[in-house]
This record gives structure tokens, C-alpha cells and sequence, in this order.
């Protein structure tokens, strides 16, 4: 079930729906855009690794109890070192707050280096500074003049990276993205946002063919290959699909759902639920905002998944330009675009493609704050990396019924408002 969506040079969110939903004007030049039976070969810092399409083998290695000999190394003093995972060994002092407690690790870098720990999550860390118990930085909330709510995006939840030449996203930084992976197969199909512990805001045409227990959320995810990371993702199972009453397979118009979860989310610095705009209120034109996911970084078969998440800074579109751009682009001078949507991308190498339909596009509430709401949801578009915007369900436009669905489950709207 999907329909495109492009990516950036980078990769992020995409949209799905079948060629065969979409009016034949639009389906004859959208179709072959996802196949779900290929695998794809990944290239990324670490050995290749054939996965199947979207997130991928799910890896389930412990890092607390490897399962190979420790590897020792020596430092540039040629002093004796043992890689561990990042959280067990002391950091350095520059990590350390005049309390004496620490904030984060520092960088680690993501680029494989042949010359370093096998894993680069492990550090090569001195004897006498290796521990045996988890080191737990201060929790974001707790950290001097920290905002707290809804849509905080993190600069630094436990490391920052360097290296990641292809727009990947720290650790934790967009904590409401989300994951969709079917139940028995746990393969990747899509994304979404968390906007409470236990609803996810979705594309329509992500989830319109799933039943409850199909498929589950998963939140915290980073890096698909690993669960080497100090703070664990969490997964849940859909427990209920509510689609806008105004969705249409045919235009994907109205493509807003939203996902119940079994039971509530554990929110941590990882883990988070992101703000929504006020009804009508829309970002604007030439403003920048950010895609998140899992996507491929090209149109097609030959395109490939990443493995840790992406965030790809896309410009707002002015519609009546978005629209024309769809016209001249193989959809015809009679073309219309339906309101419910809003435009992004439409820059050369830099667009959401394939991948995860459904995922957010979130734009700044509050420099000072860092604070995010989502405008779009990734629904449709033509091609990846091309110059021409990307259509995203517009959040405003929707957000009368999700308010509406979110009262009648008992919710309320207070944990995406600010």
C-alpha cells in the first residue's frame, strides 16, 4: 500500500498507496514506484546488510552481555583499552556539570573506521574507567532551563554524532517519530507521529487495510540494525484504526488516521509526543521544516533504506505554485489538487522518497523553546530528488477531527496543545 513519496539525498518519509487507488491520470505515472517483495542491499558505515524493504532486520544482540570476546585495543598513548558500550565506561570531565553530574557522553561518530571498535557504539575505554552498571546522564526534562511539553526537539539526549554527512538525526532528537512494522513479519511499512502516550497520528493510506493486532508501533527507534543504544525503543499493538471519514483512496484527499495503542507509551528523553497547529493555522511559504524516517534515498528498486533515521529540512510550497508544478510534471493542465494538502521539498537532491508514508513534517513553534508542531503528514508525490514539492496532509485542516476523535476517546487534546 504506497504511493511514493520521494527523498532527500538523504533519506526520510514516503508515502504509499496502490497505483491502482489513484485516478488513472496520476496512477499511470505513480505506478512501480514500491515493490514489497524485493530486498534491498544497504550500504552504510558498517558491513552490508540485506534487509527486507523499510526498516528492516530487526537486530537482537544485548549489549551488556556480549556475545563475543571483548575486543582490546590501545589508545594513541598506547595504553590498554577494552571496547564496551559507550554508557559503561566514565566520560571525560568536559561532560561533567559543576554538580558533578553529567549530561551526555560527548560525540561519537557513526562512519565505520577499521582501526576502532568494532561497533560504533562501543568506546575503547581505559581499565579504571569501565563500570559495570549503566551510567544514566540527567534526564532532559531535569536539565537547567529545559522547556518540557509537547514537540521539544533534542539537541543532545545521550551522545551527538559526527559523520553523518547525510542529514541523519541525533539520538532522541525527533523523540514523536514512530515506526509502523506488521505483527508477523515485523517489516517496516510506514511511520507516524505520537501526539499522546497512546495515539499516533498516521496517513489514512498506510493503515486503511490493516485490522487491530496487524501490525504494532514501535517509538524510541534510531538505528534499525542495533539495540545497542542506553535507552530502549518500545513497541506496542495497534489496538484501533480510526480513518478520517473524508478519506479518499482514489485523490488520497483527507489522508489523516489515527492509531490507538494497547496501553500507553512510556514517555523518556527518547520518547516523546509532538505539538499540533491550531485549526487553519498553516506555515509559511518559504519557510523551512523537517521530515523525518526510515525512507530510501532514491526513486525505485535501485533505491536504499537507511538504517538510522533522517531529518530532511524542506521548504514550504505556496499551493497555487505546488499545483502548478504537479501540472507540469506529467499530470496535466486540468490537474487539481486537493485543499487538503499542503507542499513541501521541490529542491534538486534534497526530498522524502520512498519508504514510510505517513510520517511527520514538523516546522518551529518556539526558536527558544525548540519547540515543533507537525504541519504535514508525508502522503504523495512524484519522483525523489527531483525539483518538484512533495503533498502532505495538512494537519491544520484536520485538526477539528482529530480534536473531535481524541474528546470522544476520553484523551482530551491537552497533550499536543501549547
Amino acid at each position: 500500500m504506497l504511493v511514493k513519496i520521494y527523498f532527500l539525498t538523504t533519506v526520510i518519509c514516503c508515502c504509499t498507496v496502490l497505483a491502482q487507488d489513484l485516478p488513472p491520470n496520476i496512477a499511470g505515472v505513480i505506478a512501480d514506484i514500491f515493490n514489497p517483495n524485493a530486498t534491498t542491499t544497504t550500504t552504510t558505515s558498517r558491513p552490508i546488510v540485506t534487509r527486507r524493504p523499510g526498516i528492516g532486520d530487526i537486530v537482537t544482540s544485548e549489549p551488556i552481555a556480549p556475545t563475543l570476546e571483548p575486543q582490546i585495543l590501545k589508545t594513541d598513548d598506547g595504553i590498554k583499552c577494552t571496547c564496551v558500550p559507550y554508557y559503561l565506561c566514565k566520560p571525560g570531565d568536559n561532560t561533567l556539570r559543576d554538580d558533578g553530574e553529567i549530561d551526555g557522553f560527548g560525540k561519537i561518530d557513526i562512519r565505520f573506521d577499521p582501526y576502532s571498535c568494532q561497533h560504533y557504539l562501543d568506546i575503547c575505554c581505559i581499565d579504571n574507567r569501565t563500570v559495570s552498571e549503566p551510567i544514566n546522564p540527567v534526564p532532559v526534562e531535569k536539565r537547567p532551563n529545559q522547556p518540557t511539553g509537547c514537540g521539544i526537539r533534542n539537541p543532545n539526549v545521550d551522545f551527538q554524532i559526527t559523520g553523518n554527512n547525510d542529514n541523519e538525526a541525533n539520538f532522541g532528537e525527533l523523540p514523536w517519530t514512530v515506526a509502523l512494522l506488521k505483527t508477523d513479519t515485523e517489516e517496516y511499512f510506514c511511520a507516524g507521529s505520537l501526539i499522546h502516550p497512546q495515539v499516533v497520528l498516521t496517513a489514512a493510506h498506510c493503515v486503511r487495510k490493516y485490522g487491530p493486532n496487524q501490525f504494532k508501533v514501535r517509538a524510541g527507534e534510531w538505528d534499525s540494525q542495533t539495540t545497542r543504544e542506553r535507552l530502549p525503543f518500545q513497541e506496542l499493538n495497534a489496538q484501533e484504526i480510526i480513518i478520517h471519514p473524508s478519506f479518499n483512496p482514489k485523490t488520497v484527499a483527507n489522508d489523516f488516521a489515527l492509531v490507538v495503542v494497547s496501553q500507553p507509551f512510556v514517555l523518556a528523553d527518547h520518547i516523546n509526543v509532538v505539538c499540533l497547529p491550531a485549526p487553519n493555522i498553516f506555515p509559511a511559504s518559504g519557510e523551512t521544516c523537517l521530515s523525518s524516517g526510515w525512507g530510501r534515498d532514491k526513486f525505485g528498486s535501485a533505491g536504499k533504506y537507511s538504517v538510522i533515521m533522517k531529518k530532511v529540512p524542506l521548504p514550504v510550497v505556496d499551493f497555487e505554485q505546488c499545483q502548478s508544478s504537479f501540472r507540469s510534471a506529467r499530470l496535466g493542465k486540468y490537474f487539481i489538487l486537493d485543499p487538503s494538502f499542503i507542499c513541501a521539498g521541490g529542491q534538486q537532491g534534497v526530498d522524502t522518497c520512498t519508504g514510510d508514508g505517513g510520517g511527520p513534517l514538523v516546522c518551529s513553534a518556539d526558536a527558544s523553546e525548540n519547540r515543533y508542531y507537525q504541519s504535514g503528514i508525508v502522503a504523495w508525490g512524484l519522483g525523489c530528488n527531483d525539483p518538484i514539492p512533495g503533498a502532505y496532509a495538512s494537519v491544520a485542516l484536520g485538526r477539528n477531527w482529530i480534536d473531535e476523535e481524541m474528546n470522544r476517546l476520553g484523551f482530551g487534546v491537552a497533550s499536543y496543545s501549547y
